[in-house]
């Protein structure tokens, strides 16, 4: 059921001798509506891939009561794939009340391995001629120097490879070869296998993040996607336009799910307001400082090539980004919520689209008089 607890999902499939292999940050208060609606992806994603290649079919309830099911086959064509219009809808379209899953036998073999890599750029360019040569291993997840260093230790000097990989034997010693020779044909040096197991101890602990916004700091994740030839640009856009904002204090990044044709990277920005105690700073300035950043980052990234969002969807934050990021394509999603929603009951002003229901914060959606709704 949607509601389900990711953790109460796996001990229920891994019953049967199975794993579903999402595994995303929030795991464990996530659920599978969750993940559905926003598109999410799990930390083992480039093995077992996104949400969306794990969703057989879906029951989803309309504005107007009725109820549909979508999918069901291991594949189709017969016509658009409608369930793939409900994920990533973020509960604007309907309601998901059921969803089907595939599932993998538990893997038999996990073995791992980390690197160090002089730049940034040189792990990347490892990383894509490992997945070009179909070398897809459950995790494969590259720090920068600044994010190596804060979650694995080290001098902050290098870039650290997190590898890691399940399934048959000999699939994953060959998996592991093809990374291997990659990193070091881009001048690797091997890292100790206790950097991936600190890596599985600690990978869903933001405590210490949390700890710097209890002190009055503004603190942000945001991922984007970008074709490989444009990755590194992406990277060093982003960090350019986001420390230039007055307030910003670090920028660091990791590229978190790959693919044949780009990978995902993943920023983490930090600001403090300067020239008086933090403690004394308002709410107001905290925002302002926190849409600063936001919108430094995220138009840097949409001018580098990279898309609006991975993972984490849109929400209301990144609604204001919909029009530029989607170009004309994005009147094709209004007139799917006209249709489907025409008293805009779901969720309004998610996605930036139109609502009835006046301004959302951060200009985050149309109004409806812009599209002659009123």
């Amino acid at each position: 059921m949607p509601g389900t607890f990711g953790p109460d999902l796996e001990r229920a499939v891994n019953e049967h001798g199975l794993t579903v292999g999402h595994f995303p940050q929030s795991f464990d208060i996530s659920t599978v509506g969750g993940w559905v609606a926003c598109h999410g992806a799990g930390q083992f994603s480039t093995r077992y891939g996104k949400i969306h290649d794990m969703v057989v079919g879906l029951e989803v309830v309309l504005a107007d009561g009725s109820v549909i099911r979508t999918g069901g086959a291991p594949a189709a064509a017969h016509g658009p794939d409608v369930t793939s219009i409900f994920i990533g809808s973020e509960g604007t379209l309907g309601v998901i009340t059921r969803v089907w899953l595939r599932a993998h036998d538990v893997a038999p073999v996990r073995r791992k391995a980390a690197y160090f890599f002089a730049s940034f750029a040189d792990g990347i360019a490892a990383m894509r001629e490992a997945i070009r040569a179909h070398a897809t291993p459950a995790v494969l997840r590259l720090y920068d120097a600044v994010e190596a260093q804060r979650s694995h230790g080290g001098d902050g000097s290098n870039s650290t490879l997190i590898v890691l990989d399940d399934g048959e034997p000999e699939i994953v010693a060959a998996t592991l070869a093809v990374v291997d020779r990659f990193a070091l044909a881009h001048g690797a040096v091997r890292a100790p296998d206790e950097r991936v197991d600190h890596w599985l101890a600690h990978r869903n602990d933001t405590s210490g993040l949390q700890a710097l916004t209890k002190k009055g700091f503004v603190i942000d994740t945001m991922e984007v996607a970008a074709p490989w030839s444009k990755l590194t640009d992406a990277y060093a856009s982003v960090a350019a336009a986001t420390s230039a904002v007055s307030g910003a204090r670090s920028v660091s990044a990791h590229v978190s799910h790959s693919y044949l044709d780009g990978a995902c990277i993943y920023f983490t920005f930090v600001g403090q307001l300067s020239s008086r105690d933090i403690t004394d700073a308002t709410t107001a300035e905290h925002e302002r400082l926190y849409l600063a950043m936001w919108n430094a980052a995220q138009r840097a990234a949409l001018s580098a090539g990279a898309n609006l969002a991975h993972h984490h969807g849109v929400g209301l934050n990144r609604g204001r980004f919909m029009r530029e990021a989607m170009g004309d394509a994005f009147a094709v999603l209004v007139a799917m919520k006209q249709s489907l929603d025409p008293l805009d009951i779901f969720n309004p002003g998610k996605l930036g689209l139109p609502t009835r229901r006046g301004t959302m914060p951060w200009g985050t959606g149309d109004t409806a008089a812009e599209h002659g709704l009123d």
